[in-house]
């Protein structure tokens, strides 16, 4: 099991556009991929209004079971006005929670994916209400998966 540090984290808010997908079949990198595609080209970023940062959260919630089951997928940022959700668009709110925190390097997304493989892979408690993807000014990617 690749290292990682537990950290607590407070509630927060985040407005992004999404998807409904599955790990089944693949299913879900054709629609994250097809989620970051339309996320840059359609410059959603600049879109989100009170963005308390330029990082990009890629959120995983709304599980129906498990990572065998279906999730909402996210992306977007962290804001300071919830209500403020523009058209075509989704917000939610990130509970307050423990995570388990990994880090990602190397050649994207192949790096991610094998740190998203380790996860499942392994037995921590998971406690299926939010899990993220921060993707900050560094060339490494965060990912958090909270924990019971």
């Amino acid at each position: 099991m690749a290292n990682f540090m537990s950290e607590n984290i407070d509630a927060f808010d985040i407005i992004g556009i999404s998807v409904r997908t599955t790990n089944q079949d693949g299913r879900s990198q054709k629609d994250i991929g097809e989620l970051w595609a339309r996320f840059m080209r359609e410059g959603v970023m600049e879109k989100i209004p009170g963005k308390k940062s330029a990082d990009i959260y890629c959120v995983y919630t709304d599980y129906e079971t498990d990572f065998n089951g279906a999730y909402t997928t996210i992306i977007g940022c962290r804001v300071n006005a919830p209500e403020m959700i523009p058209e075509g668009m989704t917000g939610k709110s990130i509970p307050a929670a423990r995570y388990h925190v990994y880090t990602s390097s190397g050649e994207m997304p192949k790096a991610l994916m094998e740190t998203w493989k380790m996860i499942w892979d392994s037995d921590i408690d998971r406690a299926y209400t939010a899990d993220f993807d921060l993707y900050g000014a560094d060339p490494v990617v965060k990912t958090y998966i909270s924990v019971k």
